[in-house]
């Protein structure tokens, strides 16, 4: 075993041992609460294990917390500060946006997500909306509200050029089933290197050079300073007359106004967004109206029936590499913001 490999297994020491884990549930309309059974389900034994749903609750058992299991938006109420002895904090969820700059969380906890639980679910959806794009589901729709019977024939899938921003599990997901269906695939990453699924990668910096042989473009990467508005309204300019949208990944990778704009001229085919800036989308929101668009409430990656199994599993997977020395899977870097 080398030096690295040393330093290393000392760092992470003591993660193959009992620790103190909380469960930290927020509850509300969207999320199932992880319970022990749960916990037994995903064969992770040794532990001391606790569960809680309030601030309160998780002060309780502050002092000896080891690892804490909650999701951004509930962990963003507690005071991880108090937990001397906190070491890891798993996300119940892939996007960690919302955290940066990271400083509710102490600098020497390692945070990871859980990235590759919406891969399937993200992937059906995907594949659905690629499917009514093609077939001008979204005009037809605005048709329909206006009780205008309008007669529109569609091509095939196969006959469609998609390019996928992100290759990460919902992107390489959406690739997959678009391959499946025969379409000429581009996928855009931060690296460039070759997908299974795609038939060609380019990186981030050659995005506007294939925005003009895009049909419909499909948004699933990361938010962070690097992407953000990266669909900006001069790029929405540089998408073929007619193109279609998807956005999976977050709001704010694209100019939300200028895509209104640009579907209520027309002057892109249609679209269909999952995510927005501001969620709920509130009443009285001009894309509620806006033609040729269908609105989904953030739903496109979620599996209530696998969901708190599969994150459970990417927890245990996580702890089983830092016991013998190595990474977690799915560990953030900071500094990347993902």
């Amino acid at each position: 075993m080398g030096a690295d490999r040393l330093i290393q297994f000392h760092r992470y020491e003591g993660f193959d041992r009992e620790m103190h884990v909380h469960i930290h549930n927020e509850l509300d309309q969207y999320d199932t609460p992880m319970d022990h059974a749960a916990w037994d389900a995903a064969g992770i034994a040794g532990h001391r294990v606790t569960i809680g749903s309030t601030p309160e609750e998780f002060l309780a058992q502050a002092e000896t917390v080891k690892a804490l299991i909650a999701p951004t938006r509930g962990m963003k109420k507690l005071d991880l500060f108090a937990a001397p002895k906190l070491r890891l904090l798993q996300l119940t969820s892939a996007g960690v946006d919302s955290l940066q700059p990271f400083d509710r969380i102490p600098p020497g906890v390692i945070i990871m997500n859980n990235r590759g639980v919406h891969g399937d679910k993200a992937g059906e959806y995907a594949l659905m909306a690629i499917l009514m794009l093609v077939n001008a589901m979204p005009r037809l729709a605005t048709a329909q509200r206006r009780q205008h019977w309008r007669h529109e024939l569609c091509g095939v899938a196969r006959n469609h050029r998609l390019t996928v921003v992100g290759l990460g599990s919902l992107g390489g997901a959406a690739a997959m089933q678009a391959s499946r269906l025969g379409m000429q695939v581009t996928g855009v990453s931060r690296s460039g290197a070759p997908h299974p699924h795609c038939a060609r990668t380019v990186t981030n910096a050659a995005f506007d050079a294939v925005l003009a042989e895009t049909d419909i473009l499909l948004l699933a990467c990361p938010l962070t300073p690097e992407t953000s508005n990266l669909l900006s309204a001069e790029r929405i300019k540089k998408l073929p007359v007619g193109a279609g949208v998807i956005n999976i990944g977050r709001g704010r990778l694209m100019d939300e106004e200028a895509l209104l704009d640009a579907l209520e001229a027309e002057t892109l085919g249609g679209a269909i967004l999952d995510v927005f800036h501001t969620e709920p989308l509130p009443p009285g929101h001009r894309a509620w109206t806006t033609k040729n668009l269908i609105v989904t409430p953030h739903m496109s990656s979620d599996d209530p029936a696998t969901y708190n199994t599969l994150t459970l599993q990417i927890f245990r997977k996580n702890l089983e590499a830092l016991a013998a020395g190595d990474k977690a899977p799915t560990a953030i870097d900071r500094t990347l913001g993902y």
